[in-house]
């Protein structure tokens, strides 16, 4: 047995993949609902376009199991944050609010610097990490319990909160690709310090998303395509792929609408990624039609 052999062999001994998943085995992991898929649509920024988005998902027929906001819970006001809860009621759709101070919006010169571009939205000091938990604090308060997550140690420390009482235990954290994760060990430490999913980076390969699917239980989400600024590729003819080897996954649908991550969707910009999902159920009741989705109202 040779080094890179017997390297394989420790990780498959700690339950890690052998390497990619070339021989792309179908995953048999599911919601617990028994789905292998669930619709998010990333980007709605506030109240108005969220209904937009919802309305228009209606007029399509399909369910729609996510929406995410990304700029951030401290720039909206506690009315927008109320209106968007009620909206996700009324929808039977669970609110994703990403945390607000990261790295891009504090004093930090080298994140806007080619080479501290790196860092992410990873965030700077203790003080950040307190801002960022009353973050979660104020949302909690106005009924949200989803959460977008950039740095690792604020997911850490979220869950040791959720773990003491100190914030429900019903909240749930997504890590964003901003992240920066691709691989399966990575993707198990998140799953180790609280993660409920994760969406890796948008780029990954059919072969690396079925070896950390072997490594973890958790949902994985996917972009089905992206905004211009994080390539602009869509990939929907890949999606059937994608849920047969790495269900449960949402599938992240509408970025290609967007010129970047925290773009200021319009009502126009929602309806268009309405139909962005549509075209992406299409995909998938063409090709791999036997795929179970969940049904409407589940979010857990």
């Amino acid at each position: 047995m040779n080094s890179m052999e017997q390297t394989r062999a420790f990780l498959k001994s700690i339950g890690q993949p052998e390497g990619d998943a070339y021989n792309l085995p179908t995953s048999e992991k599911r919601f617990t609902d028994g789905g292998q898929y669930r619709f998010e649509v990333p980007g709605i920024q506030n109240p108005k376009v969220m209904k937009a988005l919802l309305e228009a998902i209606d007029s399509y027929g399909i369910s729609l199991h996510r929406v995410t906001q990304t700029q951030g819970i401290m720039r909206l006001t506690d009315n927008e944050i109320s209106q968007m809860v009620e909206y996700a009621h009324q929808w039977e759709t669970d609110l994703i609010l990403a945390i607000g101070p990261r790295a891009t919006t504090d004093t930090s010169a080298s994140v806007h610097t080619e080479e501290g571009v790196r860092m992410g939205y990873r965030l700077r000091g203790q003080e950040q990490i307190i801002r960022a938990i009353e973050d979660v604090k104020r949302a909690v308060r106005l009924g949200c319990r989803s959460f977008l997550v950039y740095d690792e140690g604020c997911l850490w420390a979220l869950n040791e909160m959720r773990k003491a009482g100190e914030i429900p235990v019903d909240c749930h954290f997504k890590v964003s690709a901003h992240a920066g994760h691709g691989n399966p060990c990575s993707a198990k430490v998140l799953e180790m310090i609280g993660a409920n999913s994760i969406n890796p980076v948008r780029d990954i390969q059919i072969q690396m998303l079925a070896a950390m699917r072997k490594a973890i239980d958790i949902p994985i989400d996917i972009h089905t395509e992206n905004p211009k600024s994080t390539g602009g590729f869509i990939r929907h003819y890949e999606v059937p792929e994608m849920i047969r080897v790495a269900s449960p996954i949402y599938l992240k649908t509408g970025g290609s609408v967007a010129a970047t991550h925290s773009w200021d969707s319009t009502e126009e910009d929602a309806r268009k990624r309405a139909k962005q999902v549509s075209l992406v159920k299409r995909m998938i009741d063409e090709y791999y039609s036997e795929a179970i989705q969940s049904p409407k109202g589940s979010i857990r």
